[in-house]
């Protein structure tokens, strides 16, 4: 968390960080000052959407922006939209980062700043 708070506090992004576990149940969420409310499910959605298909988000918008609308069908509490991404320890997923706040590649920008802190 830490190091997603300081990316985004160095470059003046005002975003919500949501960091799940491998079943995609919250264990931190953080709004920061001026970050819209509605950025908390969306930041959720991510981190969710991340570690259920172990990838980063940004690959499933692609996949969707790319013809695959059917996939938004899928239940849950997913948000496919960039910014979400799995965190990894010794070869296995252990939970994921979702960021909502401002423009997608800089949400996942904040996002893998706080997933290389986990890669090591």
């Amino acid at each position: 968390m830490a190091a997603c708070e300081a990316t985004a506090a160095k470059n003046g992004w005002k975003v919500v960080i949501a960091i799940v576990d491998d079943g995609g149940h919250a264990v931190l969420l953080q709004r920061l000052d001026g970050a819209q409310w509605s950025s908390i499910e969306t930041a959720l959605g991510k981190a969710r959407a991340a570690v259920a298909w172990k990838r980063p988000t940004r690959i499933l918008e692609e996949m969707v922006n790319g013809g695959r609308s059917a996939f938004l069908s899928v239940p849950g509490p997913f948000a496919m939209l960039q910014g979400g991404v799995p965190l990894e320890s010794e070869g296995a997923i252990v939970g994921a980062i979702g960021v909502s706040g401002v423009k997608a590649s800089d949400d996942e920008i904040v996002a893998m700043a706080g997933a290389a802190v986990i890669a090591g």
